[in-house]
């Protein structure tokens, strides 16, 4: 059991963020490239295991400086993939940044794991998978804000929102690895489902009305000039 725990630890986290993904993207066909959306999963995994890893070996920095450094660290590193140039003013920017939360996310659930030190499944190992769901339901909101943030020439905003908006899951974790009170947990995938919410409900409808708008706005344009 030992090993079977970090061998398949990794699919636990992909897994959900998969049926994530296809749930996030109902309704937005057209609007987005399949390989782009494909591309920007696997960097969201690659960046998040490159975080992990620098949280892994800073674990022991103290607790104010990780609750406050961490979130300015994954969020720029989303930032910077999607403020490249081929993504700035494009409404479907806000769209990639949903696959690139979501793989960004699942990282953290083996990253939980290991950091656990996990030896068989028991109270404190289904706590760290509960978290870590509700960090990859977190990553996929803020990846969506910051996406939109790119495109409405708002990143400043947006960007500022996502971090202050991870300080409390940094908080959280912090507390429950402090205290050791596992059941905190519970609050990571309420809050993530919160932040999840938002950015599906609230935000990225926005561009199926901008792109509606422009539509209208085209086409009274075109009988005007006839």
């Amino acid at each position: 059991m030992s090993s079977f725990i970090p061998q398949t630890s990794l699919f636990i986290g992909i897994i959900p963020a998969l049926i994530l993904l296809y749930i996030g993207l109902k309704g937005y066909e057209g609007h987005f490239k399949d390989k782009l959306i494909f591309l920007m999963f696997i960097v969201g995994i690659i960046i998040g295991f490159i975080s992990a890893v620098i949280e892994l070996l800073t674990q022991n920095i103290g607790l104010i400086i990780y609750i406050i450094l961490f979130p300015i660290l994954e969020q720029l590193f989303k930032t910077i993939v999607l403020n490249m140039g081929r993504f700035q003013e494009k409404q479907e920017t806000t769209i990639y940044g949903l696959p690139l939360g979501l793989g960004f996310g699942s990282v953290f659930t083996p990253a939980a794991i290991i950091l656990g030190n996990f030896q068989e499944i028991n109270l404190s190992f289904i706590a760290a998978i509960i978290g870590s769901f509700g960090i990859i339901l977190f990553h996929a909101g803020t990846g969506v804000l910051i996406g939109y943030g790119v495109y409405a020439h708002r990143l400043s905003t947006y960007l500022t929102a996502a971090i202050l908006l991870q300080i409390v899951i940094t908080t959280v974790i912090g507390v429950t690895n402090l205290f050791q009170i596992g059941y905190l947990q519970i609050i990571l995938v309420v809050y993530g489902i919160i932040v999840f919410r938002y950015a599906t409900k609230t935000i990225m409808p926005r561009i199926l009305e901008e792109s509606q708008r422009r539509k209208r706005t085209q086409k009274e344009i075109d009988i005007k000039s006839k």
